[in-house]
C-alpha cells in the first residue's frame, strides 16, 4: 500500500514538473529582438527567424530602453489617452495594435502601458529615430506580429552592429544555433534580380527584410558588407563574399 502511495506521489510530481517546463521551453524558442542601430525588429518562432521588419525608435539614444523585457500586454486599436483619441481613429498615433512591454524601473509602471511595440499613423517615420521611447511599426507589420507573438515572451532591445543570427545565439533563443548550422548556407552566385530561398538566406545573414528578392535594399546591404570585409564592392555574391558571410 505504501509503495503504491509513493508511486502515485512520484507520478504526480513528474507530471507537475512537465507542465512547469513548458512555458520555459516556449520562451526560449520564441523571442523578439530589436536593434536600434539598424532600426529593425526580428521575430523568432520555434527557434527560427521568421521575419525582420523596419521600425522607428526613440528620438534620442536613451528614450528607447535597452535590455531584456517581457511582452505583457496586447491590445487591438488601443486609444491614445493623452490626446483623447479613440482606437481605430486615423489620427491615433498608436496605430492598429499595441504590444506592451514590462520595463522595470519605469516609475513603477510595469503593466505594459508605457513602453510598447505599436503601429503608427505616420508611416514615413519608420526607419528613423522619431518616437518618445516606443517602437513603431507599419500597421500591416504590427498586425502580423500581434497575431503570432505570445504573452510573456522575451523582448531584447539593443544597439549594435551584430547580426540577428549572432544576437539570437548570444541570447540563447531556442534552436537558433542548430537551425543556422542546418540551413543558413547556399552555393550559387547571387546578384541584383536574383530570387528565391538563397536570397532569403542572404538577407537573413545581412539582417534585412527576407523577402527573397534581390532588390535595391539587398544590393546596398551587400555592397556595405563587402566594403567592411575589404572585398570588391560590386554587389555580386560570389565565392569570396559567400566565404566572408559564413566564416565564423
Amino acid at each position: 500500500m505504501k509503495l503504491k502511495n509513493i508511486a502515485l506521489v512520484l507520478g504526480i510530481l513528474v507530471v507537475s514538473l512537465s507542465f512547469m517546463a513548458k512555458p520555459a521551453e516556449a520562451a526560449q524558442n520564441e523571442a523578439i529582438i530589436i536593434n536600434k542601430s539598424s532600426n529593425q525588429l526580428a521575430f523568432y518562432e520555434k527557434g527560427k527567424l521568421q521575419k525582420v521588419f523596419p521600425v522607428a525608435t526613440g528620438k534620442t539614444k536613451g528614450l528607447t530602453p535597452e535590455g531584456k523585457f517581457t511582452l505583457v500586454n496586447k491590445v487591438k486599436n488601443r486609444p491614445w489617452y493623452k490626446g483623447n483619441i479613440p482606437g481605430g481613429d486615423p489620427r491615433n498615433p498608436l496605430g492598429a495594435r499595441w504590444l506592451g512591454l514590462k520595463v522595470p524601473g519605469d516609475w513603477g509602471h510595469t503593466s505594459g502601458n508605457v513602453y510598447g511595440v505599436h503601429g503608427t499613423n505616420n508611416s514615413s517615420s519608420i526607419g528613423t529615430y522619431a518616437s518618445n521611447g516606443c517602437i513603431r511599426m507599419h500597421n500591416k507589420d504590427v498586425i502580423w506580429l500581434y497575431d503570432r507573438a505570445d504573452h510573456n515572451i522575451p523582448v531584447y532591445i539593443t544597439s549594435t552592429s551584430t547580426s540577428f543570427t549572432a544576437l539570437a545565439d548570444k541570447y540563447g533563443v531556442g534552436k537558433a544555433k542548430k537551425v543556422v548550422a542546418g540551413y543558413e548556407a547556399f552555393n550559387e552566385t547571387l546578384r541584383y534580380g536574383s530570387k528565391g530561398e538563397s536570397v532569403k538566406i542572404l538577407q537573413r545573414k545581412l539582417s534585412i527584410t527576407a523577402d527573397g528578392s534581390f532588390g535595391p535594399q539587398t544590393l546596398k546591404a551587400v555592397k556595405k558588407f563587402q566594403k567592411s570585409k575589404g572585398l570588391v564592392a560590386d554587389g555580386i555574391v560570389g565565392p569570396n563574399t559567400r566565404k566572408a558571410l559564413f566564416s565564423k
